[in-house]
This record gives C-alpha cells, sequence and structure tokens, in this order.
C-alpha cells in the first residue's frame, strides 16, 4: 500500500506538469490479469519515454510532495542503478546487505530510450550496455560477498580501474546516443533484445484500474505482454512465482536516520 501511495504521487505530479508515464512489466501484467498486484509481487515499475524522464530529473524536487523523492545517477553520485526510483522517504528498506546503497520503499522509473534499427548495430548496443551494467553491479556490490578468494578479484579490479561516476556517465551517453523523437524503435533497456518494441507500443499510454485507482499503462497490452511473457494470462506455478526479498523493512522511521 505505501508503494501504491508513491504510484498515486507519481501520477499526480505527471497529470499537474503533462508528464507521460505508463506502469509496464509485471505492474500492467497485473493490471490486465489481476486488476492490481500480482498476489505474490512486491515490487512496481514504470516507464517514461526520455524527454519526459529528462524533464522529471530536473524538476522532481519541486514537484513531488513530501515524502517523496526522485533519486537517479543524474541527481545523486552514489547511486548505483542505470534508472532512476521514486521513493518514500519516510521509511527505510533494506534489500541486500551486500549492496550499499540506502534508502526508502520505492517505485522504479525506467527511462525508454531509442534503439538502433540495424540489427547487427542493436545487437552490440545492448551488448556494450550489459557489460557496463555489470561493471556497474561490481562497483556497487560488496566485493567479499562471496569471501576473499577469486570471485572479489573481478570487483577489486573493477574498482581499481573506474569509478561509479564514470560507469553511470558512459550508460547515459550510450542510452541517449539514438533520438528518441525519429527513432521507430524504443527499449526499457531491462529486459535486454527481447524488450525492444515499436515506439507506438512501449512509448503510448492508457488508463487503466489498478487496486481500485485508475493509472496509466502501456496501450497496446497485448503486443507487449505476449512478447514478454507469452500465454500471459496463465497463472505461473509455484516455483516461478518470484519475489524481491528484502534484509529489513521499517514503516516508521526514514533511512536518513538509520545508522548502520
Amino acid at each position: 500500500m505505501r508503494m501504491l501511495r508513491v504510484l498515486e504521487a507519481i501520477d499526480q505530479t505527471c497529470r499537474a506538469h503533462d508528464l507521460q508515464y505508463g506502469i509496464f512489466a509485471g505492474s500492467l501484467l497485473g493490471a490486465i490479469r489481476h486488476k492490481g498486484f500480482i498476489p505474490w509481487d512486491d515490487d512496481m515499475d514504470i516507464l517514461m519515454p526520455r524527454p519526459d524522464y529528462e524533464r522529471f530529473i530536473a524538476h522532481s524536487h519541486e514537484w513531488l510532495p513530501a515524502p517523496y523523492e526522485f533519486v537517479c545517477a543524474e541527481n545523486d553520485p552514489k547511486y548505483p542503478l542505470p534508472f532512476g526510483k521514486v521513493q518514500d522517504a519516510s521509511t527505510t528498506l533494506i534489500e541486500r546487505l551486500h549492496l550499499s546503497y540506502l534508502g526508502g520503499i520505492y517505485v522504479d522509473v525506467f527511462p525508454v530510450d531509442a534503439v538502433p534499427d540495424n540489427p547487427w548495430v542493436r545487437r552490440w548496443h545492448f551488448a556494450r550496455y550489459g557489460f557496463l551494467r555489470q561493471a556497474l553491479y561490481w562497483i556497487h556490490r560488496d566485493p567479499y560477498r562471496h569471501g576473499h578468494g577469486p570471485s572479489s578479484w573481478v570487483p577489486l579490479l573493477t574498482r581499481k580501474v573506474t569509478t561509479m561516476e564514470h560507469l553511470q556517465k558512459k550508460i547515459r551517453g550510450l542510452l541517449m546516443k539514438y533520438d528518441y523523437a525519429t527513432c521507430t524503435l524504443v527499449a526499457d533497456y531491462t529486459d535486454g533484445l527481447k524488450g525492444v518494441m515499436p515506439k507506438e507500443v512501449e512509448g503510448v499510454y492508457a488508463p487503466y484500474e489498478f487496486e481500485g485507482k485508475t493509472f496509466m499503462g502501456v496501450k497496446n497490452y497485448q503486443h507487449y505482454l505476449i512478447q514478454m511473457y507469452g500465454d500471459y494470462m496463465q497463472i505461473p506455478k509455484g516455483e516461478h512465482q518470484r519475489q524481491h526479498n528484502f534484509h529489513l523493512l521499517d514503516l516508521e522511521h526514514s533511512y536518513k536516520d538509520y545508522h548502520h
């Protein structure tokens, strides 16, 4: 329910300032199949076309109501992901101890970026992105998660040859290499080549009922959900009902006051 409040704040902000956004991934699947959250799911994802995402970066601090805030690499040099989050700053969420970033309950916000039309160029483009994102993880992760042996060498070496800030700049440059306004193909880049779709699919949104409220989501849900999930109305068996585990969740205290 806290995530739902975060999404309500995003929706109100986007409506007030003419920003496009849409729920997608498991959140869109939940809207279609369950009229809300997938019962065993515990996260929420939205898309923003790159031009709207950039406006959101520039103005979120003045547009979002307290206690909500938008965090991303562009406004926080310690932020370790290639997409942003709107989080509830009155809460604390520690997902995994081996990851160092501290924040609150959140909704993930993915920019929708242009993709090259040429399939071979596209493969190289996504390969570069995958490498940079892995390097970002190696810097972000506790290098000694699996002990002080060979498994720590690559994360330690990555920290010696580059920085979080440098990698984020490289990723941002790669994602924005192609012009969103003139492209025909786009992607949110979280699902690799599988997530490449026509701009009129992933960049166009319509209203959906979600937990008794109305939010925007990918308009052509059938194209999107079939491409991503196949027979999306089929309930997966128990072993495929995946969740995000967390180490600590505090609904009463801000992550800013948390000391560890």
